[in-house]
This record gives C-alpha cells, sequence and structure tokens, in this order.
C-alpha cells in the first residue's frame, strides 16, 4: 500500500512517522525559497548582500540565468525561450551563446552588477564531450564557467536532501539520484520526460505540441486523466533507477512534470511518498547558482 504524501503546506501524515518531519520541516524551508525566487524574475531584491553567485541552465525549452547572494538567498533570474539544447546536448551553438549573452546583458543592467562568472549543469546521462559544450557556450557569451555539475547535484544544492532520492524530470529525459547521510551515493537518467507527455496530450486532444505544453501546464480533470499513463511510465523508470535501493521519499523536481496530481500517481505506482515543490521548475536553476 502506498505511503500518504506530504501535503503542500508541509505537513506531515502520521503515517509517514519521525523521519519524515524532517524532510517536512526541510520542505519548508525550501518552499519558502522557492516562492521567494518566483518573485525575483526580472525584479532583483533590493538588499542583497555581496558577492553574487550565479547559474545558468541551458534546458531544452528554455535559457534561465539565476542569482543568490552571500545568505544563498534568491536574488533575481530570468529567461528565454530557445530549443538550441536538446537533452543536455547542444545542437545549436550560435543560438544557445546568444540567448546567454542577452541574458547576461539584462541581468547586468538589472543588478547594477556585472555577471563574470557563473555555473551550469548538464543531465546525468550526457557524456564528458557533450557537457563541455555547455562551458563552450557560456565562455563565448563573456562568461566564465565556474562551475559545471549534473543536474541532480545541482538540485542537492538547494534542497539539501539527507535520505531520499532526487528526481528531475526534464524535457527529454528523467534524472535521478539517491542520496544517503547527506551524499549522492547513485546517479543515472533515462530517456522519457516532460515532451513526451506533451505528445500524449497533444495526440489525445489533436493540439499543437506548444499549445498541448500550456494545456498540461494548465491542468484540470481531463489533462490529469488522460497524462495519468504517461506519468505512470515516468513513475516506472524512476523506480527502475531507483532499484535494488530502498529510499524513504521521492523529491520531484523539474518544469516538465507540473501536471496536477503527478506526485500522487507517482507515489501510489511505487509506494514512496513523493514530495512536490511550488515552482519546482526554479529547483535546478537555482541550484546551479548555489553551486
Amino acid at each position: 500500500m502506498a505511503l500518504d504524501l506530504l501535503p503542500d503546506d508541509g505537513s506531515v501524515s502520521p503515517r509517514l512517522g519521525a523521519a519524515s518531519e524532517a524532510v517536512a520541516l526541510s520542505k519548508r524551508g525550501v518552499n519558502a525559497f522557492l516562492n521567494d525566487a518566483a518573485a525575483r524574475l526580472r525584479a532583483p531584491a533590493a538588499d542583497w548582500r555581496a558577492p553574487l553567485s550565479f547559474g545558468v541552465d541551458l534546458g531544452t525549452a528554455t535559457i534561465v540565468v539565476t542569482a543568490v547572494d552571500a545568505d544563498r538567498r534568491p536574488i533575481y533570474w530570468d529567461f528565454l525561450p530557445c530549443e538550441a539544447v536538446r537533452d543536455g546536448v547542444v545542437v545549436k551553438f550560435m543560438e544557445a551563446t546568444a540567448a546567454v549573452r542577452t541574458l547576461k546583458q539584462d541581468a547586468s543592467q538589472a543588478l547594477g552588477e556585472d555577471v563574470p562568472a557563473a555555473a551550469s549543469a548538464y543531465p546525468p546521462g550526457v557524456g564528458e564531450a557533450e557537457a563541455r559544450a555547455c562551458r563552450f557556450v557560456l565562455e563565448n557569451a563573456g562568461v566564465t564557467c565556474r562551475r559545471l555539475a549534473d543536474e541532480v547535484s545541482a538540485a542537492q544544492a538547494l534542497l539539501q536532501v539527507r535520505e531520499g532520492a532526487i528526481v528531475d524530470v526534464g524535457g527529454g529525459s528523467t534524472g535521478v539520484g539517491v542520496v544517503e547521510n547527506g551524499r549522492l551515493v547513485a546517479l543515472s537518467d533515462k530517456p522519457g520526460g516532460g515532451h513526451h507527455l506533451d505528445l500524449i496530450l497533444a495526440g489525445a486532444l489533436h493540439l499543437p505540441i506548444e499549445q498541448a505544453e500550456k494545456r498540461k501546464r494548465a491542468g484540470g480533470r481531463e489533462v490529469s486523466s488522460i497524462l495519468r499513463p504517461g506519468v505512470e511510465r515516468i513513475a516506472n523508470s524512476i523506480g527502475k533507477q531507483i532499484a535494488p535501493r530502498m529510499v524513504e521519499a521521492i523529491h520531484l523536481v523539474g518544469g516538465a512534470i507540473r501536471v496536477p496530481g503527478a506526485p500522487e500517481v507517482i507515489s501510489r505506482y511505487l509506494g514512496v511518498a513523493t514530495v512536490g515543490y511550488p515552482h519546482s521548475e526554479l529547483v535546478t536553476p537555482f541550484g546551479i547558482a548555489m553551486s
């Protein structure tokens, strides 16, 4: 029988026991961070403390720049739609570089501060040569790449999970990291993510793929019903990547699976408590800045 979910307000079901009380306490802090971060879109905080640390997330559908201050508070973020990256591999180098250059310039103007360096990230399954392309994009845009990390490790920089699994559902793949005693002990990535859900919805509702993505995020009972089998396939992939380890909770991040009820579907399918976050699409981008 599936464990009860942690409610969105961070409270804990008694059936989850003392171990999950720590999960809920940690979740409250992350929720507060993400709610604050969401308000910083092109609207920098006025009281930040130097130095700023920047991150650049080269996503499948968007490229995001983020900034945190010396107190690890979210200060600023911005994004541009860009399909120059596919499953963590840069397929349109010039387009990606141009987007990063524009975001750098806009961030510098908004903050009154240069963006000399930033961290970036790649899906766990991407090879070393492909991952280095992310560094080259930043450097060609005039930004020193101070660190290149995998996306799950970046998410952990923000979440600070002690025990459990971090699942980052991207546009084309799902990355999973198992955390024990605060350390990532296993890392993997498998095909299948938000783009596949968009395809399911587009086919069922006879919509262009771009409209299907918007419809997915709008939610509703019909959308959740249509996408349930697709979410269960993602859950199956998560289970295979976690095995043979046992985890007490799954921490679900990424914008690609912002489907109403997705954490509940995954929890019931795997029999593991699944923690969802508000503005989950910001976890990895801000985690990159913290890396």
